[in-house]
């Protein structure tokens, strides 16, 4: 710690210093819970449930909690938590975010908060961002609640109703954040109440909390149900649009005037949206045998044609998307990941499906939506992990009411962070990304490559391939692999390309990891992936078979470890890994994840990102002076400018900006929706619950009642009501043809008479 930080500590440095503390008390009882048998210790869960159910808080136990946590991991996993991850677990308990760096533990260290607030009996959820976290974490860290005498439960894709209520049934239930977020959908639809699945919102710790509440809050559930047979006018638009001339611009407003130009419709890439020139209406016009486009009769075709044109121009095979099997599945931009089950609203991904020549699906019909940031908003107590939280601080604290408490490392940080380098040209930068990788491979220096886009790892995969320099590619076509590409990227040699999905949750070990090549010799030798999955697990068993292969594992892994060990000094020799960037990202919390895969617990590493003018964020926010700044430099000679380097942030944060304000528009217009969601979700469960409803339904009737008349008859004179539009408002409810019919004399006795409520 400098002298000026001494003096004036951050705001995580002065929250560290309170709940010390706290960590110093759990600290104090290590020697009391260590001298207890297991069944000393599993004897506990009843003792904080008793004292619970006499008064106490879990504040009150926190402490004791903690500590036979920590006890039990370390028997039942030989993994002790560090005090960092005991100062991490009370900021969850606490109801914050805990911003740990990579490999510093977040998977284990969550099982502290997890396990005190279980006690409660009200359920803890634990959020994941994919079905194999959510798997891995709930069987890993399950066999400490389950020591405990906890139940966990996992909510993953393809589960019956069933199997999902004993899952949220359980004292801790796993789960991905669209499984749980569509189950809450769902349950507001369902018919009866033993269908729902759900049993409320108490707490909830979300890993990759960044990546749940920021990244993907710009895309909201939706479940849809049939609408009507899509429209052939899909296929139509896309086939005149193939026709029409593009033009890119970097502004809203381009140089020449509208008229002036011979393309037919312009795309502008900062707002990634396009537009038809007058040039592409009048073609429009002709095309469809119209006269004005304009008109209102024509609205539907400037729908189609509007959704067919940002589909050619804005959305990108490979970028925004990827087809797999005759589907056009959309990919998180920063993430890197599939999102499953989710579709692009108001026509846009049939369009696209049209442009790929795939099955234009039905038109939908959305029967129930919710952004996350609402959705989360209902638990009790909200708490998050990620190793970047602290550049988006602010939203987090303006949206979710949560803090960030930066985590100090275990071991001290060494990763060496170089300087940028740019050139001119994408050339110039892909020869020095090579010339790079070479430096690195010659030494066994195992090299992580970042990548923006599916279709940019596989470009620079080829050119690698070219150099003949073997490697592996992780993007989100090959997202089944995703563990065991990464778990090996640190051996020595290795040279792994990855989009911005990069593992996160899978450490990168140096050398290897021992137990994914155990499980992969396992697979040669003929044991199912059942009897894998056991041979990695703790729970008492007298399988005979279940008993070998646990056996068998624990035989290989050990052989496989000595491997490890032995070629982690040689990585550590070669200057731990090297994280290459092949571009800036739109948002510097991406970035940071990228650099933090390297310099795990203390290991050596280096990180440098590769850039050129002409990247999209350079191209589209560096400006023309930057441009002009770098006319004249040869493409092969790198570009060390402060200028440059001040660009490269200040283009970063307009984005991110620009993506906080799209959030916000998100989150506004569904809070519009969500206090009307809030409303008819609560009157369903009464029903469901079998409420006494009659004074509320009679309320509604008198205001339903009251409201028509009003509605029709707000003149003193009845001469000038609408007995037409009352007649009609009311007609085969409360009125029929015969009703609201008088003569001139009956008109003169009539007035309005406000009766006592029913």
């Amino acid at each position: 710690m400098s002298f000026l930080s001494s003096l004036f500590p951050s705001y995580s440095q002065r929250q560290i210093k309170k709940i010390s503390v706290i960590a110093d008390k759990i600290d104090a009882l290590a020697d009391r819970y260590s001298a207890m048998s297991d069944a000393e210790l599993k004897s506990q869960t009843d003792v904080f449930r008793t004292r619970l159910a006499n008064g106490e808080t879990t504040d009150d136990i926190l402490p004791e909690a903690f500590a036979v946590v920590r006890e039990v991991a370390d028997r039942v996993l030989g993994k002790r938590p560090f005090r960092v991850q005991i100062l991490a677990g009370i900021v969850l308990h606490q109801g914050r975010i805990a911003e740990m760096k990579t490999g510093e533990g977040k998977t284990l260290m969550a099982t502290l908060p997890a396990y005190l607030n279980a006690l409660e009996g009200k359920g803890v959820h634990v959020v994941t961002v994919n079905d194999y976290l959510a798997k891995r974490d709930s069987e890993w860290n399950g066999n400490i609640f389950r020591f405990l005498g906890l139940t966990v439960g996992l909510i993953v894709n393809g589960l019956t109703p069933a199997q999902r209520k004993e899952a949220y049934a359980c004292d801790i239930t796993y789960g991905t954040n669209n499984e749980l977020g569509f189950d809450y959908l769902r349950d507001n639809m369902v018919v009866y109440k033993r269908n729902q699945v759900q049993r409320g919102h108490n707490f909830a710790i979300v890993d990759e909390v960044d990546s749940i509440l920021i990244d993907e809050a710009r895309t909201p559930l939706i479940i849809s149900g049939a609408g009507e047979k899509s429209s052939d006018m899909y296929e139509k638009a896309d086939r005149f649009v193939r026709r029409l001339k593009c033009l890119r611009i970097k502004e809203n407003d381009s140089k020449k005037s509208d008229e002036d130009l011979e393309e037919d419709y312009i795309v502008d890439e900062k707002a990634r949206n396009a537009v038809l020139t007058g040039n592409g209406i009048k073609k429009a016009e002709e095309h469809f045998g119209i006269t004005n486009f304009g008109d209102y009769e024509n609205t539907d075709l400037v729908h189609y044609i509007n959704n067919a044109i940002r589909a050619h121009g804005v959305m990108q095979c490979d970028v925004d998307y990827i087809v797999r099997d005759g589907e056009v599945l959309i990919i998180d931009s920063f993430t890197g990941r599939i999102m499953p089950g989710r579709r692009y609203s108001n026509g846009l991904h049939q369009a696209i499906e049209a442009k790929e020549g795939v099955t234009v699906e039905k038109e939908n019909m959305t029967q129930a939506t919710i952004t996350f940031q609402n959705y989360f908003r209902m638990y009790n107590k909200l708490s998050g992990m990620t190793g970047t939280a602290i550049t988006e601080e602010e939203e987090f604290r303006g949206i979710y009411s949560l803090d960030v408490v930066e985590i100090p490392t275990n071991r001290p940080m060494i990763r060496k962070d170089h300087n940028d380098v740019m050139y001119t040209t994408l050339n110039g930068k892909y020869r020095a990304i090579i010339q790079q990788v070479l430096e690195c491979n010659k030494k066994g220096q195992p090299v992580l490559v970042g990548t923006a886009s599916i279709e940019k790892s596989e470009f620079l995969s080829k050119v690698l391939a070219k150099n003949g320099i073997k490697h592996n590619v992780l993007n989100a076509k090959n997202h089944e692999k995703e563990a065991e590409i990464i778990a090996q990227a640190g051996k020595f040699g290795a040279v792994t390309i990855a989009t911005n999905m990069a593992g996160r949750g899978t450490d990168i070990m140096l050398g290897g990891n021992s137990e994914y090549l155990a499980k992969a010799q396992m697979r040669t030798e003929g044991f199912t992936e059942e009897q894998i999955f056991e041979s990695t697990e703790f729970g008492a068993t007298e399988d005979e078979g279940i008993l070998a292969a646990r056996a068998r594992f624990k035989e290989i892994e050990a052989e496989k470890r000595v491997v490890t060990d032995e070629e982690k000094k040689r990585v550590l020799e070669a200057g731990g890994l090297f994280i290459l960037g092949t571009e800036r990202h739109e948002s510097r919390r991406i970035d940071n994840q990228l650099r933090g895969r390297s310099g795990r617990q203390g290991d050596p590493g280096e990180s440098r990102f590769y850039l050129s003018m002409q990247d999209d964020l350079m191209r589209l926010f560096g400006g023309d002076r930057i441009q002009a700044i770098a006319a004249n430099i040869p493409d092969d000679q790198p570009i060390d400018l402060k200028l440059l380097s001040n660009s490269v942030e200040t283009a970063q944060k307009r984005l991110e900006g620009n993506n906080y304000e799209r959030r916000k528009n998100v989150l506004q217009y569904d809070d519009v929706m969500n206090r009307q969601r809030e409303l008819i979700y609560k009157q369903r469960n009464d029903v469901l619950d079998n409420k006494d409803l009659k004074n509320t339904i009679w309320k509604m009737v008198e205001d339903y009642v009251y409201g028509g008349v009003d509605q029709f008859t707000s003149a003193d004179d009845a001469n000038e009501w609408n007995f037409e539009g009352l007649r009609a408002h009311f007609m085969g409810v409360l009125c029929g043809e015969d009703d609201f019919r008088y003569t001139d004399e009956e008109l003169k006795s009539l007035k309005k008479t406000i009766f006592p409520s029913f």
